[in-house]
């Protein structure tokens, strides 16, 4: 009777790969569903960034002409920077814009939700919520 090559150690390299499957698919799975978050993030932010540049490009011409004070009509910009963000291509995950602007400022407020793959499991099936800020000032160039 022939013993076996190794008898005592068969089945280790399965162990071992077993082992490390089950250390890499958290990892994997950051990376997959980190990578989507910031791309959601960046698609947001690039959306948020052109609305509010379009809200403030809304100035208040009567006001100007009267004083020489450069100040935003608040409806015409609040307007302009939701027609920016509803124009957008690429528009992610985007869920909600809140604009709010007043003569000096406006401030676009968009959110986005990314829906995670293997990372679900460890959230307890809840998504990622994605939140970009942006504010633009009107002036005129000299």
């Amino acid at each position: 009777m022939r013993r076996a090559r190794g008898g005592a150690e068969r089945g280790t390299v399965t162990l071992w790969i077993l082992g490390l499957a089950c250390c890499m698919l958290p990892l994997g799975g950051l990376g997959v569903d980190l990578g989507r978050a910031v791309s959601t993030r960046r698609a947001l932010a690039a959306t948020a960034d052109a609305a509010a540049l379009a809200g403030a490009g809304a100035l208040d011409e009567a006001r100007y002409r009267a004083s020489g004070e450069v100040a935003l009509d608040p409806d015409a910009a609040a307007a302009r920077a939701r027609g920016s963000a509803a124009a957008q291509d690429d528009r992610g995950g985007l869920r909600t814009v809140v604009v709010d602007a007043d003569p000096a400022r406006v401030t676009v407020t968009v959110t986005g939700v990314v829906d995670l793959t293997l990372l679900r499991l460890v959230r307890g099936g809840r998504p990622f919520v994605v939140r970009v800020e942006a504010t633009a000032r009107p002036h005129l160039l000299p």
